[in-house]
């Protein structure tokens, strides 16, 4: 585990940037390969806005990590946090806790608040908004969404305690765990499952991307399970039942524009007016 810790402390940029690029490049082979729907699109067009926004969350990512960085010092300086004040513990556990912990603040919290709270929901609508979740819809957020995720992910390195190489080894399994259940391929069903019971599979992901509620308000872990079925927000749903997208925001031809997707967040919330559009 030192290993690890030295080589997280000291990640070179370009290994971050590999881990983002080889993710996507890997599983976008692999859903072309083996797709789970099988979806009639141009794979490049639909692909422009999500890996548009995949850049705005890196730069805004790359402009606030002096934050992260901070933070990072000085709880561990000060030996202040979650994980700190538990009894001493080998490193591979202190690995876990923080990481799993960080996932909880980080990924889970943020998540479910958007859900919850209207303005928070009209900037992750870009996210729902995709009718064709594939790799690229992992990163698909709204530049102020990448802010408020990031606020998340602090306020985890502050409350959990994590030193920095815990927050480069989670936000790379962050990465790649969201590429990985985003991702249209098509896993064996029980294969799928028995991973769902650890971290977020693909089958349990895409039921949160489900048109109508109550699977969109459901499922919001990105690495681990766990937190969704602690708080009673796990929910199934039978994959060949799932339909992409937003039920108040059907229009797919304005759900694939960036100019569109970048006004979106300001739009008016219409609500389903009669019972065919619940």
């Amino acid at each position: 585990m030192e290993v690890v810790k030295n080589y997280f402390e000291n990640m070179p940029t370009l290994h971050r940037s590999m881990i983002l690029v080889g993710g996507i490049a890997f599983f976008w082979l692999v859903e072309s390969g083996v797709p789970l729907f099988k979806f009639k699109y141009n794979k490049w067009k639909h692909a422009w806005p999500n890996l548009f926004f995949t850049g705005t969350t890196v730069i805004i990512n790359f402009i606030l990590a002096f934050l992260l960085l901070q933070t990072a010092f000085w709880v561990e300086e000060n030996n202040f946090g979650l994980i700190n004040w538990l009894p001493e513990m080998p490193l591979w556990a202190y690995f876990l806790l923080g990481i799993l912990f960080l996932d909880f603040f980080g990924a889970y919290l943020a998540h479910f608040t958007e859900h919850k709270i209207k303005p928070l929901w009209m900037v992750h609508l870009v996210h729902h908004s995709d009718h064709k979740v594939d790799t690229t819809t992992a990163n698909r957020h709204h530049p102020i969404e990448s802010v408020i995720r990031f606020i998340f992910t602090l306020m985890g390195v502050f409350l959990v305690g994590t030193p920095f190489y815990i927050i480069m080894l989670y936000q790379s399994l962050s990465v790649v765990l969201s590429q990985f259940n985003h991702a249209n391929f098509k896993m064996p069903k029980k294969l799928d499952k028995l991973l769902s019971y650890v971290i977020v599979s693909p089958d349990m992901h895409k039921v949160h991307h489900h048109n109508l509620l109550p699977y969109t308000d459901s499922n919001y872990g990105n690495i681990f399970s766990i937190w969704d079925r602690l708080l009673g927000t796990y929910m199934e749903l039978d994959r060949e039942k799932i339909v992409y997208g937003v039920d108040t925001f059907p229009d797919e031809v304005k759900n694939s524009d960036l100019v569109e997707l970048l006004k979106q967040p300001f739009q008016g919330y219409r609500k389903p007016t009669n019972l065919e559009e619940l």
